[in-house]
C-alpha cells in the first residue's frame, strides 16, 4: 500500500494488534472483523508533520462543468495530498435525474482521485430527487441507494484508501426501517480529527416537495450523537484540532438571507419562517467547540459562495474565536466552470491555529479572466 502523505500504512489481520493501535489514537474502523485485512495508520515520529488536504463540493451542476471536475480533479491529484473530501451535491438540484447513473458517474470522480477521497451526501443527491424535474424519486431509497455505491466498506473512496470509523448504531432510517448512518464517519490524521455528518440543505428534510420530519428526528439525533463522540475522541486522542464536513449552510446569523436560513446568533433560534433542521445540532455543536476550546472547522457547501469566516456567538454574542466555517466553491452553473475550484488546507497540529487555507483556482476552468 503506498504511502498517503506523511502517514504509513500497511495490513493488519492480528486482533490484538488492531487494539493497540486503536490504543494509540490511530484510525480505527469499525465495520470490519479482527480477521478481515486493514487499513490502518501507523504510529510515527511524523506525526506531528504538516500535510494538505483539498476541499470541494457542489460540483457538478451541469455538462459544462463535468468537464471542469476532470480538470480540477487534475490539479488535486498534481499536488500532493493526504486525502480530499467533497461536501456533497453531485449535480444540481432540479432539471436534472437522481438515476443510479448519476451515483456511477460520481463514483468514477472519486476514483479519479489519487489521494483517498471522503464525501458526504447532499440535498441535491437525495432529499430533494423528489422533485418532479429530478424524476419524482423517493428520496429516502435515493439515500439507501447511496450507501450501497459510496459507504458499503469502512474505507474511503480514491486510488488510495484510507480506513475510516463509521457510526454503526442504527439511528438513521432506511426504506427498510431503522439502519446504520454509515456515511458518518471519522478519521484521525496525525494529530488532528475529522468526521462528515449527514446534515442537508432544504431545510435539513424538513420542507420542499415531499418533507420527511420522521426521518429528520432520526438522522439530526444520529448526528449530535456523531458529533459529540468526535469531540469525545478527539479530547481522548490528544488532538490539535477537530474538522467537520457536511453539506448544509445552516445559517448563522442574520445577515445572510440571499444564502442560507436567518437566525438570532444568541439563541440560535431561526428567524425567517421556515422550518428549522438545524437549530438543535448548533446550540449541541455550540457547547463542544466551546468546551474543545481548541481550533474547530466547519466545512460545508450548499449555498455556494466560497468564503472562511467566523460567524458563530456565544448567548453573550461574543464571536467563538476557536470556530471557523469554511465554504467551499461550486455551482454557479450559469457562468460554466466559473466556479469549479477546490480549498487547499495545510494542515499543522504544531501550529497555534492548525489549518491555513488556500483557494485553488484551476488555470483551465478561469472564465471572467482566462489563465495567462
Amino acid at each position: 500500500m503506498a504511502k498517503v502523505g506523511y502517514s504509513v500504512y500497511r495490513r493488519v489481520t492480528n486482533a490484538n494488534l488492531l487494539r493497540k493501535i486503536c490504543l494509540l489514537s490511530l484510525t480505527l474502523p469499525l465495520l470490519t472483523s479482527a480477521t478481515t485485512k486493514l487499513v490502518v495508520a501507523e504510529e510515527s515520529e511524523k506525526a506531528n508533520a504538516q500535510y494538505e488536504i483539498g476541499l470541494w463540493g457542489d460540483l457538478p451542476y451541469s455538462s459544462a462543468q463535468e468537464v471542469g471536475v476532470t480538470r480540477l480533479i487534475d490539479d488535486m491529484n498534481s499536488q500532493k495530498l493526504t486525502f480530499t473530501v467533497h461536501d456533497g451535491d453531485l449535480k444540481a438540484g432540479s432539471n436534472s435525474l437522481c438515476d443510479n447513473a448519476l451515483y456511477t458517474k460520481a463514483l468514477g470522480y472519486f476514483n479519479a482521485l489519487q489521494a483517498p477521497a471522503a464525501f458526504t451526501p447532499g440535498d441535491n443527491d437525495w432529499t430533494d430527487c423528489d422533485r418532479p424535474s429530478n424524476g419524482g424519486f423517493n428520496s429516502l431509497e435515493r439515500l439507501d441507494y447511496e450507501r450501497q455505491v459510496f459507504f458499503s466498506t469502512n474505507f474511503s473512496l480514491g486510488q488510495r484508501q484510507l480506513a475510516q470509523e463509521v457510526q454503526t448504531t442504527p439511528l438513521c432510517l432506511s426504506t427498510n426501517g431503522a439502519t446504520p448512518c454509515v456515511e458518518n464517519r471519522r478519521w484521525t490524521v496525525g494529530r488532528v480529527t475529522y468526521a462528515t455528518l449527514n446534515i442537508q440543505g432544504s431545510c435539513n428534510n424538513l420542507c420542499d416537495t415531499a418533507p420527511d420530519p420522521t426521518e429528520y428526528a432520526a438522522r439530526n439525533a444520529a448526528d449530535i450523537a456523531w458529533m459529540k463522540e468526535t469531540f469525545k475522541v478527539a479530547k481522548e486522542r490528544n488532538s490539535a484540532a477537530v474538522m467537520l464536513i457536511s453539506q448544509a449552510d445552516p445559517g448563522w446569523d442574520q445577515t445572510d438571507s440571499t444564502r442560507s436560513p436567518l437566525r438570532d446568533p444568541k439563541t440560535l433560534v431561526q428567524t425567517d419562517g421556515q422550518p428549522d433542521g438545524f437549530k438543535d445540532f448548533l446550540l449541541a455543536l455550540r457547547d463542544e467547540v466551546i468546551d474543545f476550546r481548541k481550533p474547530v472547522a466547519y466545512v460545508h457547501g450548499d449555498s455556494h459562495y466560497y468564503r472562511i469566516d467566523k460567524p458563530f456567538l456565544d448567548v453573550k454574542g461574543r464571536r467563538l474565536e476557536n470556530f471557523t466555517r469554511v465554504e467551499t466553491f461550486g455551482d454557479n452553473q450559469s457562468n460554466g466552470t466559473n466556479d469549479v475550484h477546490w480549498i487547499k488546507v495545510s494542515v499543522d497540529p504544531n501550529s497555534r491555529e492548525v489549518f491555513s487555507y488556500q483557494p485553488q483556482i484551476v488555470p483551465g476552468n478561469r472564465v471572467a479572466v482566462p489563465a495567462p
